[in-house]
């Protein structure tokens, strides 16, 4: 049975660092007219929305809105464990050795435990060779690192132009600013909406987007450990290799906190 391990961190850390920020501003807001002197939706309007044009700009809109689906997934990462990826391997690798092939197709609650790991034993089972599934599910894996990788680079190009983007709302209030010296007493106000759009780019930037693209290059490396974990596995029991080498191979490319003793 597969079993996954609810990942929060991203989402525990963004909203503490924002909080903690909030709590900053709250308890010094008394001098600076409020809470409300920290809001300004112009601003907002600016950094959000020349952000994500600009993004759409430099790649496309199906990419930008696939970033965004992989931000969701993100946050709410369940994480498959590299060490019990390796045991349901071992296990179905021990069956197919024993019973055959047909007898893997009796366990689907291993079977199912992961869409890759279905697919590419399925293709054992079909009469598929094993160097020509090996060439399908490499293929495979190499289509979704492309589809993360794309994603993160959409992320990363985000966070470098909400700061631009903030900037240039920086000098646009300034420049209403100065054209309305005329009122020595709006002077102030009007300066600190100014410098609200590169507090929001920073903000926007630093502490949302760049962690969301490195959470998501994590979680990809990780993903595809567990993806050449299956891999090793259906080639191997393709081959009708004796189970005990799948875990020699399994064990050499995992951390000692993860290697397992199927086998005793």
């Amino acid at each position: 049975m597969r079993r996954e391990i609810t990942d929060i961190s991203t989402l525990f850390g963004v909203l503490s660092a924002i909080g903690m920020i909030c709590a900053a501003v709250y308890m010094g807001a008394d001098g600076a007219g409020g809470m409300d002197g920290f809001l300004d939706a112009k601003s907002v309007f600016i950094v959000l929305g020349g952000t994500f044009f600009l993004v759409v700009a430099c790649f496309s809109l199906s990419d930008v809105f696939k970033a965004i689906g992989a931000v969701a997934h993100t946050i709410f990462y369940y994480a498959e464990s590299q060490k019990e990826a390796a045991l349901i391997s071992l296990e179905l690798a021990s069956i197919a050795r024993k019973k055959g092939l047909l007898e893997l197709q009796k366990h689907d609650s291993l079977l199912k435990s992961n869409p890759f790991w279905e697919k590419g034993v399925k293709l054992i089972i079909d009469g598929v060779s094993p160097e020509d599934a090996e060439k399908i599910l490499r293929k495979e894996i190499d289509a979704v690192l492309q589809r993360h990788q794309t994603s993160t680079r959409v992320l990363h190009k985000a966070a470098d132009i909400a700061p631009a983007m903030g900037l240039i709302g920086t000098l646009i209030g300034l420049v209403l600013m100065l054209g309305n010296l005329s009122d020595p007493e709006s002077i102030g106000p009007a300066m600190a909406v100014a410098l609200l759009t590169t507090l929001y780019g920073a903000v926007f930037s630093y502490m949302i987007l760049t962690p969301l693209a490195t959470k998501l290059e994590r979680n990809t490396r990780a993903e595809a450990k567990i993806m050449y974990i299956y891999l090793n596995s259906i080639i191997s029991i393709g081959n009708k290799e004796n189970p005990r080498r799948l875990e020699m191979l399994i064990n050499a490319t995992l951390p000692p906190s993860q290697r397992v003793e199927y086998f005793g």
